[in-house]
């Protein structure tokens, strides 16, 4: 029913988005469809997929929104056939709206008021404006609560205004002149100078308003919420009354200046307000969908950087005055020992500190060690690199933003239940260099410090789109189901909170899964959601195949490909000359040539982990501070965060510089996302440091001459 407007809507394949929408409707999940149903839908990707499952829970809405409309106009008996097949053809929601707005249930309205009084006959004559002299007519309807002829007039004037209020021509008319010229506006509140000196750029501002980046509008709308902005949409109201009156106005009498009156009431009182809020929603969404997008990549890149993988850790927390917090944690992520050492002021017990890590390191035999880059960051690194380790340690910095939130987290508490937040945070810091998809999961996305606007953006949206990047990513990389935390597995295709938590205590009560295929005996576990999550969930056990992605209704196919070239399964783990073979056409036919291209891939890489290998990197150890900035300097720097205007840029001090978007390649782009990926390593010139402001511009095109 709904593939060809979807498919309309996000240009694909009318077939395809059908086999889609049948699939979602069996239950199937969007990893799944995408992984393991390619040869169904075109090879349609993850992302496409997740669009058809919005498209279609979207139409699924305004479905029952047609069905409310159609039985509130029948219970008038007013739903004539005409009415409903417009209805039911109908799938814009403003049209729809606007249908359905002349039979709506009214509240106490003026021209409510109006007909209570007798006044719709009244209403009907002048808007005819056939009679031009009305006062014979008007006294008719002098009565009750109308006791003259002015009140008499207001009351046929309010009915008329909502009448013209309500029609879809007049409503389409003005919906056009708001979307083509209506400008954005702001302007700085009196007496907010101050404390809105952050609006700066937004005290007198004017964009067409279709034409507003996300950021501007978001800002304008935050300052607007906040108290020191006015904003709203402006139009040429002349020219639309003018418009209005050639429509509705007749001729030069008293009932023709009656309409006159009734018609810039209604936009004024009526149309105009309804339609600049409806058109600053719509803006308001598309800033939102904008901003979302851009928060829903960083995330993607944040979940994906490299895992340094199963090391024993040193992760430190640093810190001035209440020092450093050190844990010690094993290669399944396990917390065995924490302890504080004050290397910096005010205690400065820098040798004592520096002993204590070398000796740290030997006892737990410390592979890598882990530096969170906040506050102390780089000082803490300078005393690593001057320890003497008896065998090589690595040493990374770690983004540490979110791991407060974690370690006061439910979550945080639940793992750690006997230990403080400090020694919670320096965990999370240390596992997410062991692995920062398994890490960072735990924490609420919109708390990884990338993105923009995340926390005025619709939230629902928000989550939407979240939890699909999250589960996309935790699906890609797939999850060893024994050494998988709940928090983990519950973003598995299928699984979910409850269902992740009965694989924990059937993992607690019977030690770890031997095959896939007992996975099937964990409570809940029933046919249909063992299928979504098989291939997303790794077994390191007899059947070599469980390790892999390829799903357990595919075992058969690949024993066939091994009896086909004489070898036994495990002779085609590994052998990457299978992705050239040439396959029985039956097979192909029967199992589908996406299917098996992806079985062969996985047959010759088995296991593999489509995220990078970690690199390290280093900052220009001369600076220490903001203070140490100067203008012309070429530095190292690391990509933390992607805007619609630009990038934040790491160079090694408290605060990040800014790429605008015009500084980062001598060609036009119209997002940074264009050129940049987060974490991307990159060289910038500085050319503006405003030190009271603690403001950085950075160049990466400069840089380059």
């Amino acid at each position: 029913m709904f593939s060809p407007l979807i498919s309309k809507n996000i240009n694909l394949p009318e077939k395809d988005v059908k086999a889609v929408i049948a699939l979602l409707e069996s239950g199937a999940t969007v990893p799944f469809i995408a992984r393991y149903r390619k040869d169904m839908t075109g090879g349609m990707e993850d992302i496409n997929v997740f669009e058809v499952q919005k498209q279609l829970a979207k139409f699924k809405e305004l479905e029952k929104r047609k069905t409310h409309i159609c039985s509130v106009i029948d219970e008038q008996g007013k739903l004539s056939s005409d009415l409903k097949e417009k209805i039911d053809n109908c799938w814009d929601e403003k049209v729809l709206e606007d249908i359905y707005l002349p039979y709506k249930p009214k509240r106490q309205t003026k021209a409510e008021v109006a007909r209570q009084n007798g006044l719709e006959g009244l209403a009907k004559i002048i808007i005819k404006q056939e009679q031009q002299h009305l006062s014979n007519t008007i006294q008719r309807f002098i009565k009750g609560n109308i006791k003259t002829k002015e009140e008499a007039i207001d009351g046929a004037k309010d009915i008329i205004a909502e009448w013209i209020s309500e029609r879809q021509n007049t409503r389409d008319r003005i919906r056009r002149t708001f979307n083509y010229d209506g400008e954005l506006y702001s302007k700085l509140k009196k007496g907010k100078e101050q404390e809105a000196e952050k609006y700066e750029l937004y005290f007198d501002f004017s964009q067409k308003a279709i034409q507003a980046p996300s950021h501007r509008v978001l800002a304008i709308l935050r300052g607007t919420d906040e108290g020191f902005l006015t904003s709203g949409i402006k139009v040429d109201k002349d020219r639309i009354l003018d418009d209005m009156n050639r429509y509705f106005v007749k001729g030069n009498g008293e009932a023709s200046n009656i309409v006159k009156l009734a018609v810039k009431d209604a936009y004024q009182r009526l149309l105009k307000p309804t339609i600049e809020n409806e058109l600053l929603k719509e803006i308001k969404l598309k800033a939102d969908q904008e901003a979302i997008k851009v928060f829903a990549t960083n995330i993607r890149q944040l979940l994906m950087v490299p895992p340094l993988g199963d090391k024993n850790i040193l992760a430190i927390d640093p810190g001035f005055k209440t020092g450093c917090k050190v844990v010690c944690i094993d290669q399944q992520g396990n917390l065995v020992h924490n302890e504080t050492i004050f290397p910096h002021p005010p205690q400065n017990k820098f040798s004592a500190a520096a002993s204590k890590v070398g000796s740290l390191a030997n006892a737990y035999k410390i592979e890598a060690i882990a530096i969170g880059n906040g506050t102390a960051g780089r000082e803490t690194e300078n005393l690593v690199k001057k320890v003497h380790f008896n065998k090589p340690v690595e040493v990374y910095m770690v983004n540490e933003n979110g791991a407060s939130i974690y370690s006061a987290s439910p979550i945080g508490r639940e793992e750690f239940p006997d230990y403080d937040v400090t020694v919670r945070g320096s965990v999370s810091i240390g596992r997410r260099l062991m692995d920062p998809l398994a890490e960072l999961v735990k924490i609420d996305p919109k708390s990884v410090g990338v993105g923009q606007y995340q926390h005025d953006v619709d939230q629902n949206l928000l989550k939407t789109e979240l939890d699909y990047v999250v589960e996309s990513c935790v699906n890609q990389v797939g999850v060893n189901v024994n050494t998988a935390s709940k928090y983990l597995l519950q973003y598995v295709a299928g699984v979910g909170p409850v269902l992740a938590q009965n694989i924990i205590d059937y993992r607690t009560e019977n030690g770890a899964f031997i095959s896939r295929e007992e996975i099937k005996k964990v409570p809940r576990m029933g046919a249909k959601v063992f299928e979504q999550c098989a291939g997303f969930l790794r077994v390191k056990g007899d059947n070599l195949l469980d390790n892999t992605s390829v799903h357990p209704e595919q075992y058969k196919t690949v024993a066939t490909i091994a009896k086909s070239l004489n070898k036994k399964i495990e002779d085609l783990i590994e052998d990457e000359t299978l992705v050239n073979t040439q396959l029985d056409e039956k097979l192909v036919a029967q199992v589908g040539k996406l299917t098996l291209q992806d079985i062969l891939k996985e047959l010759a890489k088995p296991g593999f982990d489509p995220r990078k290998k970690i690199k390290k990197f280093n900052f220009d150890e001369s600076l220490k501070s903001i203070n140490d900035v100067k203008e012309g300097m070429v530095l190292p720097g690391l990509v933390t965060n992607l805007t619609n205007f630009g990038a934040f840029v790491d160079i090694g001090i408290k605060e990040n510089g800014l790429v605008h978007i015009s500084h980062i390649t001598d060609r036009y782009i119209s997002s940074p996302m264009e050129e940049l990926d987060l974490n991307d390593f990159v060289r910038v010139k500085v050319i503006a440091v405003d030190i009271p402001k603690k403001r950085i511009g950075l160049s990466i095109k400069d840089a380059k001459s």
